[in-house]
């Protein structure tokens, strides 16, 4: 495998932390983090600000990411088909059930929101496209790591686990039972593990084998009872385990 060009491996570095940690950064801050000589960033920064990918505050010296990174970012949801394929499901569990619903992707111990639909009442879960979340700590993730062995997921995952909140599974022993209770029922719960406060139901969507993206609805547990429950989860087989005869669609 060939070495990465250095000038453009540092221009994606740039990017993925100022899309990791959503701030105002300063030159010192991003050459620290990033371990470039300040010199070279801020030639670096200069050209990205210039092209758009980074905006820079009226001082010119905190930067974050610009519009173009925007754009680059909706074309890739314009075109993926599994967005378009699973709105008219993400519209009707909110429909049905009100509360926030989310569909995301694996992408190696991470989960990425690619869509949502907020919740109609006011106490709701705060989310955005694009974040990311540790795959163990999330009921998406969780059904899609389901969709592995226990040994494939134990080299997917970065040990030692992140614990988010003190519900958080981070021994192994405990999140082989519970993704062994998500190959038995079909679906992933997060019990207050990624928010104190939250709980939320996944479902994996049977477009592709293994699957990558999983349908959740999150619903605080304030409102949370043995009914709602048996309602969310009725409503994701409902809407997502058919989902496997769309695979024609992709």
């Amino acid at each position: 495998m060939q070495s990465p060009v250095k000038s453009s491996a540092r221009t994606l570095d740039v990017l993925e932390v100022l899309a990791g940690e959503p701030r105002a950064w300063t030159l010192v801050d991003l050459a620290r983090a990033l371990d470039i000589p300040k010199s070279s960033l801020h030639g670096l920064l200069r050209t990205m600000t210039a092209r758009g990918w980074v905006r820079a505050d009226e001082t010119g010296t905190r930067f974050r990411l610009g519009m173009r990174a925007l754009q680059v970012g909706a074309a890739y949801l314009d075109g993926d088909d599994s967005v378009t394929v699973l709105a008219g499901v993400l519209d009707e569990l909110s429909r049905r059930l009100g509360e926030t619903v989310h569909l995301g992707r694996i992408d190696g111990d991470r989960i990425v929101y690619l869509a949502k639909r907020d919740s109609t009442h006011r106490l709701r879960l705060f989310s955005a496209v694009g974040r990311r979340l540790p795959a163990h700590a999330t009921a998406l993730g969780k059904a899609l790591l389901a969709q592995h062995t226990d040994a494939d997921v134990e080299a997917m995952l970065s040990w030692p686990l992140e614990r988010l909140t003190p519900g958080t599974l981070t021994d192994r022993g405990d999140l082989r039972r519970a993704l062994a209770a998500v190959r038995e029922t079909g679906y992933a719960v997060d019990r207050e593990e990624n928010a104190e406060g939250i709980m939320c139901f996944a479902m994996a969507v049977p477009l592709t084998t293994p699957a990558t993206d999983a349908v959740s609805v999150s619903v605080p547990t304030t409102r949370m009872s043995a009914d709602v429950e048996r309602r969310v989860v009725d409503a994701l087989t409902d809407l997502v385990r058919p989902l496997g005869q769309a695979r024609s669609m992709l």
